[in-house]
């Protein structure tokens, strides 16, 4: 026999092959288990293929690293087809160990038939070797080349089932797992290549491919093969990684965002869309079973007050305490939500009216228990409005209304209390609806009306301005005053546009004094407290002093102190922002609210109006009269003007100015009158010499078309 001998560089680089065909076969195995569809298939291909030429390649190298005294050559037909055995076999494995399960009887079937792939593509390829006389075969050697190939096989396909999937320790896990399954498939070849004999005689035929260079092509053409399908999978399994990552935070992100579009962010209670869609709901299953449900529309009263006095934080506090204590006074399936500012609403199954009265008792008598919040004990109570389905209403914007109208009933007879819906009520409902409805329109079909009222130099005049007052005239109800219609306009949004409304034309009538010849003349105008919480306001006032020419000193703007002292910090940027362009800032119905003399030092206002509330009851030694007489001595250290309004009596004329109010109004002195009437307003009042107003008329070229 010939004397064989192996290069031991070709040994080693045939373990290093057979090392990166198991970590691929273990890779692809992952890749085809947590892919699906198309992608799974170009896995389970792609993969089979380069797993299926790395075990081939281990096979030739070691082949080619078996040195014989004789050229060795090789068939390429069967070469062809051993690679083609080995391919088929790989396939065959990523494809047992894509189910979910591996039992026993699979995993011993997929076993037997890889193994015997792997023989079939070891014999196969030492057929191909072209050498005469044919190679003596050690059948010993070739049991033992067997039984390794089936354990071998067994081994990797368990390996492989185990290490689809895992955590951050798995390519460790692999790599490991890759070691075993490379020495055993090397095991196996070597022990299939001990099993073959050469005669002496041997020598190679001339046909075939020659080994000088083969050795070379396979090592490098395998190498390129594994090295970019384990790139390739690497790529993909950072992309698919990331894509997780993307997924997941998206998914949070949309969870957060149904969140928020669905709750309230203060509350954490559902809001009015997702309300909508539970009544919506609750009608349809009360439809198909028979069954009751109710509607329950809650406002806490005396809410606003405690939000103006101490703060839209402990505003917001006082909304989550009571929002937790009337979770815990409802049961069963409901659903309680939050519509905004201090309006609650709870939905409710019902198997009769009763139920709903006891839990709107229970609402009632939570709420109304005093709530300690930061430092204050706070009291507010509950009206509510009860509408029940089926009865009350036939869709979900009746059953609202109906709910409200009895949560207004509830209100109107003393509060804290509840009502059912009463057919009767929906006049009353229906009417301040059809009140919302024509105000919409008010502004655009020029129905909003400004009358002034003049303000006097104490005691007696001369005038020195007026203040600008808001009318609608309603074209069915006539002339309406503004608490008739300017807390539906605060309910709607509608008081920014009105608001805004009323500080430009209240500029062009001024203008139009002026133009009359009566230059000194000021005008007031009232901020509500969301006009004044406007981001535009100060573009607003400044538009309209340039559209009609007024100068700014001669404009003031009136904000009430509850409105003022709502967020001292910003009132006073606002108010410094208006006052750095030179309008003038009163702070209106002062001693009404709980202003802090910190932060009333610091507003840049030029006067306090005392509230009519104390000029009313105003006589000498009276609580009345003290309180006016601290107000003027305050106003006066803080060097502000003091103007009294709802001046009614001489007494009170006279009281006023011995105090040393600089400003007086009131029915005494000028009602409130329409701009056509001013010319006829008397310029001064009470036994001086009386001489109505004198409006010149102005020549037709100095009249600026303003709008």
């Amino acid at each position: 026999m010939l004397m064989s001998s192996y290069d031991q560089l070709l040994v080693i680089v045939s373990f290093i092959v057979a090392f990166l065909a198991s970590y691929t076969a273990l890779d692809m195995a992952g890749r085809v288990a947590t892919s699906s569809g198309k992608v799974a298939r170009v896995w389970l291909f792609g993969g089979g293929f380069a797993m299926g030429v790395g075990i081939w390649s281990m096979h030739f190298i070691g082949m080619l690293a078996m040195s014989l005294p004789m050229v060795m050559s090789y068939n390429s037909s069967l070469t062809m087809v051993s690679m083609g055995i080995a391919v088929a076999a790989s396939i065959f494995a990523l494809w047992i160990v894509c189910y979910g399960e591996l039992p026993w009887y699979r995993l011993c079937g997929g076993a037997v038939i890889l193994g015997s792939g792997v023989v079939a593509m070891h014999y196969t390829g030492m057929a191909a070797l072209a050498v005469t006389p044919g190679i003596i075969w050690d059948w010993r050697w070739i049991w033992l080349s067997v039984l390794i190939a089936l354990v071998a096989s067994g081994v990797a396909l368990w390996l492989a089932f185990r290490l689809r999937q895992g955590n951050g320790r798995l390519v460790l896990m692999r790599s490991g797992a890759a070691l075993i399954m490379g020495v055993a498939i090397a095991g196996m070849h070597y022990t299939g290549m001990a099993a073959a004999s050469f005669p002496v005689n041997s020598h190679a035929t001339h046909l075939g491919v020659n080994s000088n260079w083969l050795a070379i092509l396979v090592v490098v053409v395998t190498l390129a093969i594994l090295g970019i399908t384990l790139l390739v999978s690497m790529l993909d399994a950072r992309l698919q990684a990331r894509t997780s990552m993307l997924a997941s935070s998206l998914a949070e992100a949309n969870r957060e965002l149904a969140q928020l579009a669905l709750h309230d962010n203060l509350t954490r209670l559902p809001n009015r869309i997702l309300l909508e869609d539970r009544l919506d709901q609750a009608m349809n299953k009360a439809s198909r079973e028979n069954s009751k449900f109710a509607l329950m529309f809650m406002d806490l009263d005396g809410f606003k007050a405690v939000n103006d006095a101490f703060g839209h934080h402990i505003g917001d506090s006082l909304l989550i305490a009571v929002t937790e204590r009337m979770k815990g006074k409802v049961q069963g399936h409901h659903t309680l939500a939050r519509l905004g500012g201090d309006e609650f609403v709870l939905l409710i199954e019902i198997d009769d009216p009763n139920d709903a009265a006891a839990v709107a008792d229970a609402l009632v008598k939570a709420v109304e228990r005093p709530f300690d919040i930061s430092r204050y004990e706070l009291v507010v109570s509950l009206s509510i409005g009860i509408a029940v389905f089926p009865g009350d209403g036939l869709d979900e914007r009746e059953l609202m209304f109906n709910a409200d109208a009895a949560m207004y009933h509830t209100k109107n007879n003393g509060r804290n209390g509840y009502s059912f819906f009463q057919p009767s009520m929906n006049t009353i409902a229906q009417n301040q609806l059809q009140l919302i409805n024509d105000l919409w329109l008010a502004q655009e079909n020029k129905e909003l009306r400004l009358f002034y009222q003049p303000k006097f130099c104490a005691p007696r005049g001369p005038i020195i301005g007026f203040e600008a007052l808001l009318r609608w005239q309603h074209p069915q109800r006539g002339l309406l005053t503004p608490d008739i219609f300017l807390p539906l306009a605060e309910k709607t949004g509608l008081i920014v546009s009105i608001g805004n409304w009323v500080i430009g034309e209240a500029c062009r009538q001024l203008r139009c004094w002026h133009l009359q010849g009566n230059s000194q003349w000021s005008v007031a105008v009232n901020l509500s407290a969301l006009q004044f919480e406007q981001a535009g306001l100060v573009e607003t006032v400044v538009n309209a002093l340039e559209t009609h020419q007024i100068p700014p000193e001669l404009l003031t703007l009136e904000v009430t102190e509850t409105t003022a002292m709502r967020d001292p910090d910003e009132s006073i940027r606002i108010l410094t922002q208006l006052t750095e362009l030179g309008v003038k800032a009163s702070i209106d119905d002062f001693g009404t609210g709980y202003s802090s003399l910190l932060y009333l030092k610091r507003l840049p206002a030029s006067e306090l109006k005392i509230d009519r509330a104390f000029v009313n009851e105003l006589q000498a030694k009276t609580e009345d009269a003290t309180i006016v007489t601290a107000i003027v001595a305050l106003a006066q250290t803080l060097n502000l003007k003091v103007v009294a309004e709802g001046v009614e009596t001489s007494e009170q004329q006279a009281f006023l100015t011995g105090l040393g109010c600089n400003t007086l109004q009131g029915y005494l002195l000028g009602r409130p009158v329409p701009p056509e009437k001013v010319p006829g307003l008397k310029q001064y009042v009470d036994g001086d010499e009386l001489e109505t107003v004198q409006v010149a008329a102005p020549k037709p070229a100095a009249i600026p078309d303003v709008v």
